[in-house]
């Protein structure tokens, strides 16, 4: 059975490119046409694309690996937040820091401090100190909960990566090879597919497009836990919520598919 349909596909924009202006000759087997200036996704390879990443991914976790999803695009940090943690994954969605994964031991005493924060706020041990000094500790503690926060429980490397935006993640993606951590990423039209273990054609802005694929990565990771993961006719693009912009005058009405 399909893991996500056509349909699906043409409903949340995963087929709109960059600019022709703006693309990578190395996805030109990917990309069906142009219209407007806009490059144009196959479909039919995206689809064929989610079935193999989905197969390896459930693979993995079976065995007992762990995913790491990252995003850190304002505009899909809550589907990166909400899809990791409905199937038990772990996330990064806000700035990813240099070392997470080639310096992850530094990374841990980090975590640590996190926990240390946490729980003396719980024992009531900030309620004794000077209110100028609990001001501080919990900027500190929630520096470090927004950064490090999907990652908190993460006691040793994950075994994949699952990444939005292939060309802003380009550091995390380094790390990950370097690493030999499997690669699973949404590939846009202006990205370098060579990077990838596992790509993913598709819209990498549109947040319906992204919402879309990280649910099936998702579901990927529950299949392969030996969960129940939900089918396609559960998922309703068009309940997909736009992200909230602040006013400003002049400005062309918000639309997922327009490019950089």
């Amino acid at each position: 059975m399909a893991v996500v349909t056509m349909k699906q596909l043409l409903e949340s924009g995963t087929n709109f490119g960059h600019s022709t202006r703006k693309w990578n000759p190395k996805m030109k087997k990917y990309i069906f046409t142009s219209r407007n200036g806009i490059h144009i996704i196959d479909i039919k390879k995206t689809s064929e694309k989610i079935e193999e990443a989905y197969q390896e991914l459930s693979k993995i976790v079976n065995q007992g690996g762990k995913v790491l999803f990252l995003g850190t695009k304002k505009q899909i940090q809550t589907s990166i937040m909400e899809e990791s943690k409905r199937c038990g994954q772990y996330y990064v969605n806000h700035r990813w820091l240099g070392g997470i994964l080639t310096n992850f031991h530094t990374i841990l005493k980090r975590i640590q401090l996190l926990h240390d924060l946490h729980k003396q706020e719980e024992d009531g041990v900030w309620k004794k100190l000077p209110k100028k000094e609990v001001v501080q500790l919990k900027r500190k503690r929630d520096k470090l909960e927004k950064f490090l926060g999907g990652i908190k429980d993460m006691k040793e490397l994950p075994q994949a990566l699952f990444v939005v935006d292939l060309e802003k993640e380009k550091n995390a993606v380094a790390e990950a090879r370097k690493l030999n951590i499997k690669v699973f990423s949404m590939v846009d039209t202006n990205c370098d597919p060579d990077l990838v273990d596992y790509i993913i054609p598709a819209n990498d802005d549109a947040i319906r497009s992204v919402k879309l694929i990280t649910w099936i990565i998702a579901n990927a990771c529950i299949e392969g836990s030996g969960g129940v993961a939900e089918k396609p006719e559960q998922f309703d693009a068009k309940n997909v919520l736009k992200p909230k912009l602040p006013y400003q005058p002049n400005r062309r009405p918000y639309q997922e598919t327009v490019k950089k």
